[in-house]
């Protein structure tokens, strides 16, 4: 099992305990009630938290235990078992339907129950559309995504908009909303639909400030302005992006902070500055090193050290640093969850043009035959529009045969 899918659900798993309140004693002491065995200790809970276990045989009594439906669990643990969506094994309507089943009534058409009152299960059972839609975004492009994230976006607004609730439950709808915005306008910016992306990014900032979630407003703004940098709106980005950091705040979770800081790094690499882009990497890693006092939000689950790694590596790709960059690819590469091909394959993008500035052409050709190989029918701007950059910077090297053949092969 790959680490970083392990890694995802340990965190997941995490989260949802700390919001039902418990410790990872009395969730262990709650199991042994549930199964009348005395077979789980806070050792075993914290082990699966750590991702060194999945708590397989445990998802039923866990689900009672978290207040969470089972089919949660299953779909995280299949997930982190690397069962989801196999190369090849899925079509996107089928991951679709596994990820996101059209069964979940909270979601359902509105119009006949307007004011009908919802309480804690509603929102309960739209953070968990909100975490499903992330995790679909891992495997599936944002092309065969766009639209199951807009029939998400809209229930979930519709959800808020025409029912009755406590100010509590509201709250936490309205941060749903939230994070349903910023993976639709993720996987809008994916498909090359940047206006809609823009219009997802700012109407979930407006449901998180409403819902006084700061950190999630930074995620939003930062997501914007990550956007904006890559689409030639260069100062635009910058700015937002340090408006991001600052709107969060100096006492947002460490997670959400060394995010916000990668990508003012980004943002200031875009703008062609290059010594505050390294200062901010450096920020961000010490952001991650941090003790932090508090609990980092469920949507942070896949920011990592080796995430932190990766932007490094982007970075110093941009600015022609090769050899600090090629080691830190070829190291994140070795072990990245080859189910998640977008990444994969973008990551590869910046280790073909790193071996490249590195005069190493006959490794970089080898490289972006990957990367080509791997996009190839994956329905992603982003992938497409690395896979021009890759193609652009071997082209000086086409005496070669390794790289003529990937500029021959890949010529369309």
């Amino acid at each position: 099992m790959g680490d970083a899918k392990r890694r995802r659900f340990g965190a997941y798993l995490a989260q949802m305990r700390r919001d039902a309140g418990m410790s990872q004693r009395q969730l262990a002491e709650t199991l042994c009630r549930i199964s009348r065995t005395a077979s789980v200790t806070r050792h075993e809970v914290s082990r699966w938290e750590r991702d060194e276990r999945v708590p397989d045989v445990w998802l039923p009594a866990l689900a009672t235990a978290l207040g969470v439906p089972l089919d949660t669990l299953e779909r995280g643990a299949a997930h982190a078992r690397g069962e989801h969506i196999g190369a090849g094994t899925r079509s996107p309507a089928e991951a679709l339907a596994y990820f996101l089943p059209d069964h979940d009534v909270e979601l359902g058409p509105l119009a006949s129950e307007t004011g009908r009152r919802v309480g804690a299960s509603a929102a309960t059972a739209l953070a968990d559309r909100a975490h499903s839609l992330r995790l679909a975004d891992d495997v599936i492009a944002g092309g065969d995504l766009l639209a199951p994230a807009l029939r998400e976006l809209d229930g979930a607004v519709r959800l808020y908009r025409e029912t009755t609730h406590s100010e509590e439950t509201g709250r936490s709808l309205l941060s749903s909303i939230g994070e349903i915005a910023q993976i639709k306008g993720w996987i809008a910016s994916d498909a090359g639909e940047h206006d809609q992306a823009a219009r997802a990014y700012r109407l979930g900032v407006s449901a998180a400030r409403e819902a006084g979630d700061f950190a999630l407003v930074g995620n939003l703004a930062g997501s914007l302005a990550y956007q904006l940098s890559n689409t030639g709106r260069e100062d635009d980005g910058l700015g937002l992006a340090h408006a991001a950091l600052e709107e969060a705040g100096p006492d947002a979770p460490a997670k959400a902070r060394a995010l916000y800081l990668d990508r003012v790094a980004w943002a200031h690499t875009k703008a062609c500055e290059a010594q505050p882009a390294m200062r901010a990497l450096a920020e961000a890693h010490e952001a991650m090193a941090d003790e932090d006092s508090q609990e980092s939000p469920g949507w942070a689950y896949w920011v990592s050290s080796e995430e932190l790694d990766v932007m490094d590596a982007r970075v110093y790709t941009e600015l022609r640093k090769p050899l600090r960059a090629v080691p830190l690819l070829q190291e994140v590469l070795n072990r990245y969850d080859s189910t998640h091909t977008r990444e994969l394959a973008l990551y590869l993008s910046w280790l073909a043009v790193a071996l490249v500035d590195a005069n190493e052409p006959e490794e970089a050709a080898q490289a972006a035959r990957r990367m080509l190989d791997l996009s190839a029918d994956f329905a992603s701007d982003r992938t497409t529009q690395r896979g021009r950059v890759v193609l652009a910077k071997l082209e000086p090297f086409r005496d070669i045969p390794e790289v003529r053949d990937v500029l021959d092969t890949h010529a369309a």
